[in-house]
């Protein structure tokens, strides 16, 4: 009995022996590894040599079509439409017939204007007849003016020798004086023939313009195509009851429409100094070679602060083009000296590439001039900076991560 309760005092002691004994024995036989060591990581890229030309670059823009000459023909009185002969985006020829209104509309204007004319027409032909009268008479009335005078002289004189009454002397001074108003009335009436004249001339002024806008009026309801046009807008229908102004109907020249783009504030320079040296520039639409070129005619009056807008004729009158639609163009600037060509991949944020020195990226500021197409057709990017330098390698792997300093490896390592 003694002797197991010894034992169960010293078993604990001798299993945790045991379990160092093992632990010790295992970390002592474990195998060391050896630390990993850190080596920089190298990208693998595509480089270019740096060769410095001149050429003639393009950019890309996008025009609206537009008309300048656009005509809106606007109903010339209130009356209801009986015939509408065409359709938007017809092509008419010049005196062809768009849109007719009922003239029974216009017809008692301009027989009013007619009869008023007339009214004005006779009471001139009556003032010029009763002037004439007033002249004749004026001159009837002097005479009896004159011999009332006389009438009275002669009476005097027999008063102061006594033979003749005083009644009689008054009757004689008062005819004298009833005369003297008659010739100032009728001179009146003769002194006032001007500006009475003057006065029905301006009414008769006014009834002939009157006429003669009933006239066109009547005209204009019977609506044709000034030129040879194709139609906008449609805006009537037979049956339409208009008033005065009303739209009826748009309609362009078929030789009067342009292309307005937007240049950038970096391309003005250049194409302001074309056009001052007579130089042509044209552009083309991208994939639409058969639309022809179109030619730069003039710029903006007015610049902004992201450029200014340009005009672009389009010369074809078979074309099939109409105002509001947008064209991707191609534009064609004066050639370039000292740039390099690039990929577009090339470019970071349209103002910086990379070249290769001792196996590292090196950042360069560059300035874009438009782009052009190599012999392949590849379009590249044409750009400028004083720090390239002919037989540079540029690097034309596009890395997300690219930055100074950054380790790189090509294809000639």
């Amino acid at each position: 009995m003694l002797a197991r309760s010894k034992l169960r005092l010293i078993l604990p002691f001798l299993v945790l022996l045991m379990s160092g004994a093992i632990y010790f024995s295992l970390v002592n036989s474990k195998t060391e590894r050896q630390r990993p060591v850190l080596s920089e990581k190298v990208w693998q890229i595509e480089v270019i040599p740096a060769q410095m030309q001149a050429l003639s670059p393009s950019i890309t823009l996008y025009g609206r079509i537009e008309s300048p000459e656009l005509l809106k023909a606007a109903a010339p009185g209130g009356g209801i439409v009986t015939d509408v002969f065409v359709r938007n985006g017809a092509r008419v020829q010049q005196g062809e017939r768009l849109v007719t209104l009922d003239q029974r509309d216009f017809e008692a204007a301009l027989l009013q204007a007619e009869a008023d004319l007339r009214d004005i027409e006779n009471q001139i032909a009556e003032l010029k007849v009763k002037h004439q009268t007033n002249l004749l008479s004026l001159e009837t009335e002097r005479n009896l003016l004159e011999l009332a005078a006389a009438e009275v002289q002669r009476l005097v004189k027999l008063k102061q020798q006594q033979l003749s009454a005083e009644t009689a002397l008054s009757a004689a001074r008062s005819e004298l004086g009833r005369q003297q108003l008659a010739v100032n009335s009728r001179a009146l009436e003769v002194d006032a023939y001007p500006s009475r004249l003057q006065i029905l001339m301006a009414r008769h002024d006014r009834g002939k313009a009157q006429l003669d806008q009933a006239r066109l009026a009547m005209n204009r309801s019977d609506l044709r195509a000034p030129f040879d046009a194709i139609i906008s807008e449609v805006a009537v229908a037979a049956g339409d009851r208009v008033s005065l102004g009303q739209l009826l109907i748009s309609l362009f020249p078929v030789r009067a429409l342009e292309i307005r783009a937007h240049l950038p504030l970096n391309y003005i320079d250049s194409v302001q100094r074309a056009i001052a040296n007579g130089e042509a520039l044209d552009a083309s639409v991208a994939n639409r070679s058969d639309l022809g070129r179109f030619p730069v005619v003039r710029l903006a009056g007015e610049a902004e602060a992201t450029g200014i807008d340009i005009y672009l004729a389009i010369d074809s009158i078979d074309t099939q083009l109409r105002p509001g639609e947008l064209l991707p163009l191609n534009l064609s600037l004066p050639a370039e000296t000292d740039v390099y060509a690039v990929p577009h991949q090339a470019i970071y944020g349209n103002s910086r590439i990379y070249v290769v020195t001792d196996d590292r990226l090196q950042a360069i500021d560059v300035t874009s001039v438009g782009q052009t197409r190599d012999a392949s057709g590849n379009v590249q990017v044409l750009i400028r900076s004083d720090e390239i330098h002919d037989g540079d390698r540029i690097s034309i792997t596009h890395l997300p991560n690219a930055m100074s300093g950054l380790k790189v490896k090509t294809g000639d390592n």
